[in-house]
C-alpha cells in the first residue's frame, strides 16, 4: 500500500498530462497559394507606344542607351554605342545594327535601347513588330527588367523575355523568364521555343501579356508560354514590381557565341516595326 500511494500521484499527474495534451487544437497548415485568375484584359489604345514615324535617332523622350563593353555578364564581345550607325530611324522602322569594327575595347559595336525612367510599367500587354538578324553569333532580344531591382541583383528581382534568338540556330525563337528559384543558372529556366519560319526575312510580332496571375508569351497572336504565380513569394513570383523594355543585339556570349562567331556575315540588323505597350484593365 505504501508503494501505491507513493506512485499514485506520478500516474495520476501523467493521466493528467496526457490529457490535456489530447486536448490541444491541432497546428493549422496553410498552403501558399497564387491569386485567382480574374481573365485580365487590356485596353485598345496604348498607354506608351513608338511607331517610329519619324527619321534619325531614335526618340530621346522615349529611349535611352546602355553603353559599353564589361561583357554584360554573359562573355558578349561587343561595346554598346548610342551612335547613329548602330541605332538608327528610317522609313518607319528602329534599325538596331551590330558591326564588325573596333569600338572601344571591343571588336564589334552594337546597340542596346532601354526604357528606364521614360516607360516604366507593372502589369500590362507589351507587343513588338520585328524582323530578326541571321548568322552564327548574333543575340538579339526584346525584353524586360525591374527598374528598381527592389528584391536584389539578377535573377532575384527577375527578367521576361519576349523574344530572344540565337543565329546559329534560325528561326527558333525563344519567350523566357529568370526568377531567383527559375534560372538557366541552377538548370531550372522557365521557357518555351517555337519555330518560327522566316523570322530573319519577314516581320512577326512578339508579345507578352502580365497580370497579377501570370506572364504569357505570344507569338503572332498565338500562345506558346505559360507562367503562373505560385503564390510563393519573390523567389518564385518576384514580377509584382515595375519593369522596363530593352531592344538589342548581343555579339557572341555565353549563349549567342555558344558555336563561335561567323565575321564574316556582319553587319546585321534587328529591325523594329513598332512598339506598344497596353495598359491593364483591374
Amino acid at each position: 500500500m505504501k508503494m501505491l500511494s507513493f506512485v499514485y500521484p506520478f500516474v495520476l499527474a501523467g493521466i493528467l498530462s496526457c490529457s490535456s495534451k489530447s486536448e490541444e487544437p491541432a497546428p493549422i497548415i496553410t498552403i501558399p497559394q497564387g491569386p485567382t485568375d480574374k481573365g485580365w484584359t487590356f485596353e485598345s489604345t496604348p498607354v506608351w507606344a513608338d511607331e517610329f514615324d519619324y527619321t534619325g535617332q531614335p526618340d530621346q523622350t522615349k529611349w535611352g542607351y546602355d553603353l559599353g563593353g564589361t561583357g554584360w555578364g554573359n562573355n558578349e564581345l561587343q561595346n554598346y554605342t548610342n551612335l547613329p550607325e548602330n541605332a538608327r530611324v528610317a522609313e518607319g522602322k528602329l534599325i538596331i545594327t551590330a558591326r564588325k569594327e573596333k569600338s572601344g575595347n571591343r571588336e564589334y559595336s552594337s546597340a542596346r535601347l532601354v526604357t528606364k525612367d521614360k516607360g516604366d510599367f507593372l502589369y500590362g500587354r507589351f507587343e513588338v513588330k520585328a524582323k530578326l538578324p541571321t548568322g552564327r553569333g548574333t543575340w538579339p532580344a526584346i525584353w524586360m527588367l525591374p527598374t528598381d531591382w527592389a528584391y536584389g541583383t539578377w535573377p532575384k528581382s527577375g527578367e521576361i523575355d519576349i523574344m530572344e534568338h540565337v543565329g546559329y540556330d534560325q528561326d527558333k525563337v525563344h519567350v523566357t523568364v529568370h526568377t531567383e528559384a527559375y534560372n538557366h543558372g541552377i538548370g531550372t529556366q522557365r521557357g518555351r521555343s517555337k519555330v518560327v519560319p522566316n523570322a530573319s526575312t519577314e516581320f512577326h510580332v512578339y508579345r507578352v501579356d502580365w497580370s497579377p496571375y501570370a506572364v504569357r508569351g505570344y507569338i503572332d497572336d498565338q500562345q506558346v508560354f505559360d507562367f503562373t504565380n505560385e503564390g510563393k513569394g519573390y523567389a518564385v513570383w518576384p514580377f509584382d514590381k515595375r519593369f522596363h523594355l530593352l531592344l538589342n543585339i548581343a555579339v557572341g556570349g555565353n549563349w549567342g557565341g555558344a558555336q563561335g562567331v561567323d565575321p564574316d556575315i556582319f553587319p546585321q540588323s534587328m529591325e523594329v516595326d513598332y512598339v506598344r505597350v497596353y495598359k491593364m484593365i483591374e
